[in-house]
């Protein structure tokens, strides 16, 4: 074994040593493979103490016992070959280096390349056809010192064989004892002794047998010695034959003990330089070292010391913060001092019921800070409203809510909604108390309720007391407006604090390398242990400022948080806001989440939202109190066109501050809408038919004031004046009523007509909300009109109800031309209605196309009547008439006379085409009636004396009908009414 490694550890002068290194000897020979062969034990002599041997050496490995080769109970072979080799290794060299001794990885050479097969490549690519003929020629030829020492040991084997055989089998049988007596009695012939024995006498035999048994006994000695001599020279054969072999293992062995004699003092040497290192390069900065980290431990102790003392002045402390509502500090100072218990003085005695004590503490911080909450949004929402600040104590406020936010009461807007709603109460009950008090016949001993002093109120002084309602309720909405906005701030604030930190956190985690090492080393250490190195300050101002350093160090790593923290910095400018921020950011864990304090943003502006719907509420008791016996049902138009404004005014302005459209107030304002537009309409209704019931169905003279009405509507303006008082320079009245440059002669009624649907138009300027129920009220007045006009006139219902003696032609010529005239308007109506409904409402105008129908069947009924009356006229005068002298007759005489009469009853009120129209129609009955009577009469147009002198009749009857004004071009073509000639 030794033999095969050919390297030694011994440091050679020419060895080519480099700067104190010795390298391993390198062998040029190549190598020789053997096979590995066991060396004996080999036990070490015992230390003689001369010079300075492996025990005077210096120690690397114990620092008290000195330790040498020689305290191991075990050799080193012994050791190497024992066949528990992985465990006793382990054992062996981690019992006194360590468990890392045995698992370090031995770092490669940097002098020695990293040798691989493909360096052998070429080398092996050139020496294989070689070796390949060389196994060849082996195998064919093989080598004759093989073949010789083959049939040497052959030989030798053959004839050791042959003479080992010549021993007894016996004496090879691994279970030979010559005690036993059978193996005994085998190996030695006693049994020819005994059968000897058998044949002699005693006496004789006795000398026989001892002579034999000195013969057998040498017998036996000389054929053992002979096996011997066999044995052993086949033993002695054998180790000749292996002489090389065992000589060169016992020179392997001296010259393994030489090799390990210099090792012994190469490592004599490595340990006396190592001591000298020891003593000069590592005891002194050793002790260095242990005197820093002694003055650490006392500077930990210290701090230690000073933080035991900080705790010990924290319930002084959040009692003085307590008596200037700094509820925020206290809670982070309590919160902080609960951490420093848990990490850093945990398992202080003296310390062992501060934590409990500051459980209790917190508990009750956090009942006091809802009560003051409480007693703030009481008094905030109880104070006058008028000439005082919209915010009452802000930053007490703030505090507050960053209080309540830190330790998660996310139910305080529930509190001030309570609040709020008991506020908006004692609002109207104020305002009700103010009035009163200003009004000398309530007496309020007598009329206790709210509701009934409201109602003994004459209107103005209701609506008076209405509109301070609407604008203390402004008031209070601001107001509410600006302490939530105040709230909401904070909120936002808290939020910001919380993505600042989240964001610092995230650089914080993905930073890496040498530049981040003081930053992680801030914040794993100095933000922890920061508030220690600052005397005279609190823990939480110390925190604040440890917070700051981290800050700075993390901006410098990241834009992205660097973009986060100006934003916030910007938007919580003051000192307080910034160290409130620090206090949050430091207290992160005891804060609502993100989706939290979103959700309180969002109840924020629920909550105002909450506030302009209980501010409608509450008008609307003020307004259901007052209609409760009616009164406002019976409001004149004003009246009620100025409380709708009233009220949608409020309205506007609450939905421009809150942004809610609340719908409670315009309900009720609604539903007595409704109940004014009902008794409008049956006001207007019952007058239009009073009216109709007197109407003498005469021609009125129209006032100035009803021409410019009608005047404003043509301007496309459909609005009321205000009536004027009459003046001496007023104009007079005229005869006909001019509408786009026509006239139309009308009756009284239809002017107030006119006047009562601009009223019905003017309520829906006014009042918008009711233009689909003022609409279909307005359509059933103007039915009503025509129905009932018709009822009158062409029913002759007027001969009864007015007591007139008959039904005129000129009564049914200016029933006809009033139906026009409202016929003129009806899309005038329509236009103005469309402008106030919403596209889906539209369906409604269908009323005025079926009103705009029924009104021109009426005005076609009417022209009926009037040809009807001519064509009985005719009937009865023609029925008479007889075809003989004087010329012109008398029938046709009363003809002409009755067409005179008719032409001046209906020339000035009917426009002339339509008078033209008529007279057509007149004429054509006309004709028809005497081509009839001709016919009786047997007249023929055969150019004979009756042919003749009817001839003279019509051509008198022509002659008049055109001397009519408007009827001078009248095409009165009387050849259709002769009967042709048989």
């Amino acid at each position: 074994m030794a033999s095969s490694h050919s390297s030694s550890a011994v440091p050679r002068p020419g060895g080519g040593g480099r700067d104190g290194i010795y390298h391993k000897e390198r062998d040029p020979s190549p190598p020789r493979f053997r096979s590995i062969r066991s060396l004996p034990d080999v036990c070490p002599k015992e230390p003689t103490g001369e010079g300075r041997g492996l025990c005077d050496g210096p120690s690397v490995v114990a620092e008290h016992d000195r330790w040498t080769v020689y305290s191991s109970k075990v050799n080193l072979p012994a050791a190497l070959n024992d066949p528990r080799l992985a465990k006793r290794e382990s054992d062996f060299f981690t019992k006194t280096w360590g468990l890392d001794f045995a698992e370090t990885e031995v770092m490669p050479s940097f002098y020695l390349p990293n040798i691989t097969r493909e360096h052998f490549g070429p080398y092996l690519q050139e020496t294989a056809q070689r070796e390949r003929i060389h196994e060849r020629c082996k195998t064919i030829c093989p080598n004759k010192e093989d073949v010789d020492a083959v049939s040497s040991i052959t030989t030798n084997h053959e004839k050791s064989r042959a003479e080992l055989e010549q021993v007894p089998k016996i004496f090879m049988k691994p279970d030979f004892a010559l005690e036993d007596p059978a193996t005994f009695n085998t190996v030695l012939p006693w049994s020819h002794f005994n059968s000897a024995g058998g044949k002699s006498s005693r006496d004789v035999a006795s000398s026989k047998l001892l002579q034999e048994k000195v013969e057998i006994s040498n017998a036996g000695s000389e054929e053992l010695s002979h096996y011997l001599d066999v044995v052993e020279v086949s033993i002695a054969r054998q180790i000749s034959l292996r002489s090389e072999a065992f000589f060169h293992a016992m020179s392997s062995q001296h010259e393994l003990q030489d090799r390990l004699q210099e090792t012994q003092r190469a490592v004599a040497v490595l340990r006396g330089r190592t001591a000298d290192i020891d003593r000069v390069m590592c005891q002194g900065p050793l002790k260095g070292l242990r005197t820093a980290l002694t003055r650490n431990n006392c500077v930990k102790l210290h701090n230690k010391l000073k933080l035991m003392a900080a705790v010990h002045q924290t319930q002084p402390t959040v009692q003085l913060l307590l008596s200037t509502s700094e509820f925020v500090g206290a809670l982070e100072l309590i919160s902080t001092t609960k951490e420093v218990l848990q990490q850093e003085l945990q398992g202080i005695h003296s310390f062992r019921h501060l934590g409990s004590q500051l459980c209790e503490l917190e508990k009750l911080i956090d009942k006091m800070m809802v009560e003051d909450f409480s007693m703030y949004a009481r008094s905030d929402l109880n104070r006058c409203l008028r000439d005082e600040p919209q915010v009452l104590e802000k930053e007490r406020l703030e505090s507050l809510v960053f209080g309540l936010l830190r330790q998660r009461k996310l139910d305080f807007l529930e509190i001030y909604s309570d609040e709020m709603i008991l506020a908006a109460k004692a609002i109207v009950t104020q305002c009700v108390a103010e009035s009163v008090l200003h009004i000398e016949e309530i007496d309020t001993e007598v009329v206790t309720k709210l509701a009934d002093q409201m109602r003994v109120m004459t209107f103005p002084q209701w609506f008076e007391l209405l509109k301070n309602v609407f604008e203390s309720f402004l008031l209070f909405l601001q107001r509410i407006k600006v302490t939530l906005t105040v709230i909401k701030n904070v909120v936002l604030e808290v939020l910001a604090s919380n993505q600042k930190t989240r964001l610092l956190e995230e650089a914080a985690a993905g930073s890496s390398g040498p530049e981040d090492s003081p930053c992680s080393s801030l914040l794993q250490g100095e933000a922890e242990l920061a508030y220690l190195t600052h005397e005279g300050l609190f823990i939480s101002d110390a925190l604040n400022e440890a917070q700051q350093q981290q800050t700075a160090a993390v901006q410098d790593q990241s834009s992205r948080t660097s973009s986060a923290a100006n934003h916030d910095s910007a938007s919580g400018s003051s000192e307080g806001s910034v160290g409130r921020e620090q206090s949050f950011m430091s207290g992160e864990n005891m804060m609502p989440s993100e989706l939290e304090l979103n959700r309180v943003i969002n109840n924020l502006q629920e909550l105002l939202y909450t506030a302009s719907d209980v501010s409608h509420d509450r008008c609307v008791k003020v307004l259901t109190a007052r209609a409760k016996d009616g009164s406002l049902e019976r409001l004149s138009s004003a009246e009620f066109v100025c409380l709708s404004q009233a009220v949608e005014g409020f309205v506007r302005d609450t939905e421009e501050l809150c942004g809610r459209r609340s719908v409670s107030l315009r309900g009720a304002l609604q539903s007595q809408a409704n109940r004014f537009v009902h008794r409008f309409h049956e006001e207007r209704k019952t007058k239009l038919s009073l009216l109709l019931d007197n109407e003498r169905w005469k021609q009125a003279e129209v006032p100035a004031e009803f021409q410019d009405l009608v005047n404003s509507i043509a301007d496309g303006k459909i609005t009321l004046p205000e009536r004027k008082i009459p003046g001496p320079d007023d104009r007079k009245p005229t005869e006909f009523l001019l509408v786009n440059g026509q006239k139309y002669a009308v009756v009284g009624t239809v002017l107030l007509l006119i006047r009562i649907f601009l009223e019905y138009c003017q309520c829906v300027n006014d009042i918008p909300s009711i233009a689909t129920d003022m609409l279909t009220r307005l359509s059933d007045l103007l039915k009503h009109f025509n129905s009932r006009s018709c009822q009158l006139v062409l029913g002759a219902g007027a001969l009864q109800v007015v007591g007139l003696k008959t039904i005129t032609t000129k009564n049914l010529a200016l029933a006809s031309r009033c139906l026009q005239l409202v016929v003129h308007y009806i899309p005038v109506i329509r236009a103005h209605f469309e402008t106030k409904l919403q596209p889906k409402q539209f369906s409604v105008l269908r009323h005025f196309d079926h009103i705009t129908k029924d009104y021109n069947d009426h005005i076609a009924e009417i022209s009926a009547k009037l040809v009807a009356i001519m064509d009985s006229l005719f009937e009865k005068v023609l029925s008479k008439y007889e075809v003989k002298a004087p010329m012109p007759s008398a029938c046709f005489r009363n003809v002409c006379k009755q067409m005179a009469k008719m032409h001046e009853a209906i020339y000035e009120l009917l426009p002339e085409e339509q008078t033209q129209m008529l007279f057509l129609r007149i004429n054509a009955s006309f004709k028809m009636h005497l081509k009839r009577q001709l016919a009786r009469l047997g007249v023929v147009n055969d150019g004979g004396p009756q042919h003749g002198l009817v001839v003279v009749d019509v051509a008198f009857y022509t002659e008049n009908v055109q001397a009519l004004k408007s009827l001078e071009r009248l095409d009165l073509n009387m050849a259709e009414i002769w009967e042709q000639k048989r």
